[in-house]
């Protein structure tokens, strides 16, 4: 699949001409000297886009670059070398990142967002040292070698430190369908870009309400990715950062802000040292903070979970039965738990051994939650005992469930064959808290049991009759 998308021709042009794009706006806002520039997008455009795509799109990766530096005044040997330095990164730095931090998933934790950040740093010296050589021995000699080198690593390590995530997470991240409980945190989403622009734009851009505009209140941002870490995710982050890049590089440009120097120059460097440290170390931050809530998820999910049978845990149905009990006050509707239990687990662990026995449990806890609706909550009580929840239903439908419990049961081809028996329990007829109901539907559970063997005995009576007889 990978292999025909990198060479699809519509797919090549966007790259191209979405790497040309980038390239003119990095050159305009940013431009040092001819074809050097404080930021360039396209390298963390083209690496992403190798990443997701294949490697195949360099071609497309080469062309956007040679055109991008040849159209706007170099000469054709550093248009090439450009072009061949731009290329390479971006092939050898997808390369690593597939190998070492990933792929295109690398920044789902601390250790790949790490592994990423020295990726950027040693492929992003590919270009910045091809260009800085045909630069400098075109135009002016080896003396300002080590300036245009400086200014080509940390434009493209920039660029792809903030660029790279920002395309990475917004194509990689599944998107939730949008629901009306989700309209605060979007909300607040909006509430922070605001402020957080608005901050930016007081401290790079000389919006301060002041005549002195180059305060170093650089660290009034820092709050705000705290915010965005804690309370959203990577991907808000990530698009903080990439607004945080725009205003400070065009700030400082313009010559205002907490970076302005003697030398444009200087200037550049100390913002594009800033930006780097700031993406690396909150985008590392939002990887712990989603990790972290990762791994409190699956506690929480383990907490409430049976570990054999993955139903609900005994923690998770008294739950359950309190959250029933208090929606059936409120609404008036009645509410019906089913007591269940195996026949005959003792035998098949006896016969069997114990491993067929764990495997017979989970096929009733698979026979109890394919038979339970969405809304309904099966839960394995203990042992060989299982529960089902079944909102607003009666103790008929309770009934019904059983018999469909016991019909799956009887129908699945593995062996042994298992079969159950149950007891109804309706709320508040037979109780009005969780243990008088489970205790009621166990009772009626053992009165079924009773039934069913007093039903077996008294066949088995009259087939030694019936046989007696016949002799």
């Amino acid at each position: 699949m990978v292999e025909r998308l990198d060479r699809h021709p519509f797919l090549l042009a966007a790259v191209f001409s979405m790497y040309f794009g980038l390239g003119v706006l990095g050159l305009g806002i940013g431009g040092v000297q001819l074809s050097a520039t404080a930021v360039w997008p396209p390298s963390g455009f083209a690496l992403a886009a190798l990443l997701l795509f294949g490697r195949g799109l360099w071609r497309a990766v080469f062309a956007g670059a040679f055109f991008v530096y040849f159209l706007t005044g170099g000469d054709l040997f550093s248009s090439l070398a450009l072009a061949v330095g731009n290329t390479l990164e971006a092939v050898v730095g997808s390369m690593l990142v597939e190998r070492l931090a990933g792929g295109r998933d690398a920044f789902r934790s601390a250790r790949t967002v790490f592994r990423f950040a020295v990726v950027a740093l040693l492929s992003t010296g590919i270009t910045a040292t091809l260009g800085a050589l045909s630069v400098t021995l075109v135009n002016r000699g080896l003396g300002d070698f080590a300036f245009t080198w400086l200014t080509w690593w940390l434009g493209n390590l920039t660029g792809t430190l903030v660029i790279a995530p920002l395309v990475l997470l917004w194509t990689t991240t599944p998107f939730e369908r949008p629901r009306w409980r989700d309209l605060p945190e979007l909300v607040e989403a909006v509430i922070l870009m605001i402020l957080l622009t608005g901050v930016c734009l007081v401290v790079f851009a000389g919006q301060f309400p002041s005549d002195i505009d180059d305060y170093p209140l650089e660290f009034l941002c820092v709050p705000f990715f705290l915010w965005a870490a804690f309370r959203f995710g990577r991907r808000e982050v990530v698009t903080a950062l990439a607004v945080l890049s725009g205003i400070a590089v065009w700030g400082t440009v313009r010559e205002i802000g907490p970076f302005v120097r003697a030398t444009q120059h200087e200037g550049l460097v100390l913002v594009q040292a800033y930006i780097c440290v700031m993406s690396v170390m909150f985008v590392v931050l939002a990887a712990v903070v989603a990790e972290h809530k990762h791994a409190e998820n699956q506690l929480r999910e383990l907490a409430i979970t049976d570990p054999l049978t993955g139903l609900a845990n005994y923690r998770r149905l008294i739950e359950v039965l309190r959250v029933e009990i208090t929606r059936s006050r409120r609404t008036g509707r009645s509410f019906s738990v089913v007591f269940v239990d195996m026949d005959g687990l003792k035998g098949i662990n006896d016969r069997y051994g114990h491993l067929v026995g764990s495997r017979a449990l989970c096929r009733v806890g698979d026979a109890l939650r394919r038979t339970s609706r969405a809304l309904d909550t099966a839960a394995r009580y203990g042992g060989d005992e299982f529960a089902i929840v079944l909102p607003e239903t009666t103790e008929e439908g309770g009934q019904a469930v059983l018999r469909r419990v016991s019909d799956r049961l009887a129908a699945d081809p593995d062996k042994p064959i298992l079969s159950v028996s149950g007891g109804v329990a309706v709320f508040p007829r037979d109780g009005d808290s969780p243990t008088m109901l489970l205790r009621t539907a166990d009772r009626a559970l053992y009165a079924a049991k009773a039934a069913n063997a007093a039903r077996a005995g008294f066949v088995q009576t009259l087939d030694e009759r019936k046989t007696g007889t016949s002799s």
